[in-house]
């Protein structure tokens, strides 16, 4: 039976012998083991979070104070509208941001003795006529103006 086509498992010339299996096994699960490890520290790791954003130190110079800030108004509070939809002659309903039409406008301010710059939507500008003044007006809505 030693010239038999089909290989005998105490043949160690077999590539199914019992050794060569059990090298395959250790080597299959050692890889696996490395895959494993490898996307953990790649995606699953830690990540620190920082509980206070990192600011870039600030840089004395004329007139250019690029700050982003949100499209809020600065009196009122008005904020995007993020709720509104468009509705298509197919009424399929597709998401838009209503924004608030904010301008920039300056009022002197006579508790300050200074002008200040605030970013106000129109109705704000039309609250602040109403009220005769922004330092009122500012006080009606409890804004402090010191910070512009």
């Amino acid at each position: 039976n030693e010239h038999s086509s089909v290989p005998s498992p105490t043949n160690n010339k077999s590539p199914h012998s019992f050794k060569y299996i059990k090298t395959m096994k250790t080597v299959l699960s050692l890889l696996l083991l490395a895959l494993a490890v490898v996307s953990t520290s790649a995606f699953g790791g830690y990540t620190p979070v920082l509980s206070t954003p990192l600011k870039a130190p600030r840089v004395a110079s004329r007139g250019n104070n690029m700050e982003m800030r949100a499209r809020v108004c600065d009196l009122l509070g008005k904020r995007p509208n993020r709720q509104a939809r468009v509705v298509t002659f197919s009424h399929k309903r597709i998401k838009k941001v209503q924004h608030v039409n904010l301008q920039w406008k300056r009022f002197y301010s006579e508790g300050l003795g200074r002008k200040v710059k605030l970013r106000l939507s129109t109705k704000a500008i039309k609250t602040v006529n109403k009220y005769g003044s922004i330092d009122a007006a500012a006080k009606k809505f409890d804004v402090d103006l010191s910070k512009f």
